[in-house]
């Protein structure tokens, strides 16, 4: 698969259940030695080289045998990009802005790498279609060296860089981008006499803004820089800037810019005198920043990387080499790019602290308008658990990043929400002016799950010491604030805030804090007020929801497992004794045995909602399963549904409502379409209750019949599970996160 991977670069030239019976089969085994191989590095690392004598400059390229993995390529046309992004961008480190390819269709980008994409704090926004456009020129005849003449071209991605090289006239021009900063990308241009004359060459870099950016951009020149500025612009739903925002370029050699308008030229000041089979590089930064600052220590920073960029250039691919020797098992597999493709889509979508996010997180999706400049709780749950398989350090900020918001016991306007996690939080908050920010309603408890695996893979009792306190107090929320009828069973609902007062608003907060907005199940629910001590502390839907409470009795098995290792006997103690209670509940009265599955109950009769509402079976049915609260017999039962072609074994399997319901409808997001997570969840399950066999095979048909699962295309939000189509956003971080999971522990 690495060899025809090959043929890509464009060239143009010629188990735990309760009582521990089902725990530790053998995908688990398999699990926990992949976990613990990949920090130790046990597993071999993937690097290649370029051939010919070593050049620290241009260093053995992590995972050379899978370039492309991701299709990379693809110049903007203009400013504001589609609110789905078709090109797939490049960025690491979490950084805020992004780079791509050119194609072997725009020959006139050669030189150069196309935008940079830059978030206007919560937005995407493309600053040109190539900001530095390298042009070649032979000293000798004043001509330029017409790099898109060549017919000798090879342009591909690779595991933490972008690469494009081009000859013609002697010339070969080698062109690499790496992120090394939060904040600055590096690039290296080698150019190389490839002749048998010497070669006397200039170079010019030039550079034009797109217009249509709310007039915000502004070009400055400096010594050996150039600079875009940015006005301060407060569109709440489209572009937000501080007036403080800045893009830099900034070179190692002496050069001078001249500015007309929106565009720019920069002058390389000496000639550079290039022997026949000698080399010589151009070196510059790309830096975007915050605030002032912000740009003052990374004008610091990049003076130092552009004094040493090689050293710089080394731990980059050191650290890539590292991550690729943590997702790939060390045996060649056919699925080995979907491992791959996961890894390098989680890094781009990762963003370091800016506005007022304090710790470095994972976006959805860089590429998708609305899911560019924030973090959601449940996606962070499942990214940090697909990211601590190659990164633990970065899975851990993942966590944090949610709980530097937690609800404090001493909040003035909130104290009933002690211990919750909002929703969403992002760049800036409401009382700055944003709008995406959502305290209206927290997301799915999977908290404790996602803590218990990055301590899994590097078995640090500290952080479980440090997490153990916050994690609690998020499990109590729970049933303070969640639990109408006060018997240990609680509800999707949401929270006492100005956007909650009617119960149409109420509703959809209850949706959203599912993760399942759209769902059949929540089309007749009611609102019910939630008291504690006399006051209204939040508000619950009219029925107690299977996965909900799936979630929260393996969260009482996760938060045992740590108070144990931490010396706290007696509250895992009282965890367990909680958790027996809710899966004796789920089995007695969420699993109806007429249609063999698992449902929502009314909150007053205590049955099945599929007896009294328009509704057939859904996904959520599959979550006893994986948290091991279901009987064996049940378990089976959901199995024999799962396999069904008429449910869930649709061409590709596991839609989130099936195909017998009534309102499956296989292009309406929580309605039918195939999402990656509770795939994962749904096959997990069948691993978990001994069903080994059908789990690997129904991943393969997962990711066999995805489109573009196995390509170069990106990781969709979610998938048609007829046709197999990507559905909306693409590059989406729990899909990444949900694939990378299942190619190790039934792929590889």
């Amino acid at each position: 698969m690495a060899k025809d991977r090959q043929t890509n670069i464009i060239r143009n030239s010629s188990k735990m259940v309760h009582n521990n019976k089902l725990f530790g089969g053998e995908n688990y085994r398999r699990r926990q030695f992949l976990q613990l191989a990949g920090v130790t590095g046990l597993v071999p690392t993937v690097s290649g080289t370029s051939g010919g004598k070593k050049d620290k400059y241009l260093p053995p390229i992590p995972g050379q045998q899978y370039p492309n993995t991701l299709n990379h390529f693809g110049v903007p046309t203009k400013a504001l990009p589609d609110a789905n992004m078709d090109t797939t961008v490049f960025a690491d480190k979490g950084a805020w802005h992004a780079y791509a390819l050119p194609t072997e269709d725009d020959p006139n980008h050669y030189g150069g790498f196309t935008g940079p994409l830059y978030i206007a704090q919560e937005y995407p926004w493309f600053l040109s279609d190539s900001f530095t456009q390298l042009t070649i020129l032979d000293k000798k005849t004043e001509k330029e060296i017409p790099l898109s003449k060549s017919s000798d071209v090879e342009l591909a991605s690779y595991p933490g860089l972008l690469r494009q090289k081009v000859t013609l006239n002697a010339i070969e021009l080698v062109l690499e981008l790496r992120f090394v900063t939060n904040r600055t990308a590096l690039i290296i241009a080698n150019i190389r006499n490839v002749g048998e004359n010497k070669q006397q060459i200039g170079a010019q870099w030039t550079g034009e803004l797109f217009e249509d950016q709310m007039s915000a951009p502004n070009l400055v020149s400096g010594k050996d820089e150039v600079h875009v500025t940015f006005d301060r612009v407060r569109e709440m739903w489209s572009y937000m800037t501080s007036g403080e925002e800045q893009f830099s370029v900034r070179h190692k050699r002496p050069v001078e810019t001249s500015i007309r308008d929106n565009s720019y030229v920069t002058q390389l000041q000496p000639t550079l005198n290039i022997q026949p089979g000698e080399s010589k590089r151009l070196v510059w930064t790309e830096s975007f920043t915050f605030t002032e600052e912000e740009a003052s220590k990374e004008c610091n920073r990049t003076s130092q990387i552009l004094k040493s960029p090689a050293s710089h250039i080394d731990s980059v691919s050191q650290r890539w080499e590292k991550y690729l020797s943590r997702v790939l098992s060390g045996k060649s597999s056919l699925y080995d790019e979907v491992g791959i493709k996961a890894l390098e889509t989680l890094i781009t979508n990762w963003r370091s602290p800016a506005g007022a996010i304090q710790t470095d997180g994972m976006t959805p999706s860089i590429s998708y308008k609305w899911f560019a400049g924030g973090f959601w709780a449940w996606d962070s749950w499942k990214q940090a658990v697909g990211t601590t398989r190659f990164d633990p350090w970065l899975a851990k900020q993942v966590i944090q990043s949610m709980f530097d918001y937690q609800i404090a016991p001493d909040s003035d306007s909130r104290s009933q929400d002690a211990g919750m996690i909002p929703d969403l939080i992002a760049y800036n908050t409401p009382e700055n002016g944003g709008g995406n920010w959502n305290e209206r309603n927290s997301k799915p408890p999977l908290a404790a799950w996602a803590v218990w695996e990055i301590y899994e893979t590097i078995q640090d009792v500290e952080f479980l010491h440090e997490m153990y306190p916050q994690l609690v107090e998020y499990h109590q929320w729970w049933y303070r604030t969640r639990d109408h009828d006060n018997n240990g069973i609680a509800e999707y609902g949401a929270t006492v805030h100005p956007q909650n007062e009617a119960d149409d608003d109420i509703r959809t907060a209850a949706a959203w804090e599912s993760g399942m907005d759209n769902a059949p199940r929540f089309d007749d629910s009611a609102v019910l007020e939630n008291y504690y001590e006399g006051s209204v502390v939040g508000y619950s839907l009219n029925q107690e929801s299977v996965d909900l409470n799936s979630y929260l009795y393996a969260e009482k098995l996760y938060l045992a497992k740590i108070a144990r290792l931490i010396g706290n006997s007696a509250e895992a103690g009282q965890f367990e004794a909680d958790a027996e209670n809710v899966a004796e509940y789920i089995q007695q009265h969420m699993f109806d045995p007429d249609t063999g599955f698992f449902y929502d109950i009314d909150i007053e009769t205590k049955k099945p909602i599929n007896k009294s509402r328009d509704v057939g079976r859904a996904i959520e049915g599959v979550i006893p399963l994986w948290a091991g609260a279901a009987t064996q017999s049940q378990a089976t039962a959901v199995k024999e549904i799962l396999t069904d072609s008429d449910e869930f074994a649709t061409p590709l399997p596991f839609p989130t409502v099936a195909r017998s319901a009534p309102g499956f409808n296989p292009e309406s997001y929580w309605r039918g379409n195939v999402w990656l997570d509770q795939a994962k969840f749904a096959i997990e399950g069948l691993d978990r209750y001994g069903f080994e066999q059908t789990a690997v095979d129904m991943t393969k048909t997962l990711v066999q019949n995805g489109e573009d699962i196995l390509g170069d295309g990106p990781i969709a939000e979610n998938y048609n599970p007829l046709t197999g189509e990507r559905l909306n956003a693409p590059n989406f971080s729990w899909s990444a996160a949900s694939l990378l999971t299942l190619y190790q522990d039934y792929l590889s």
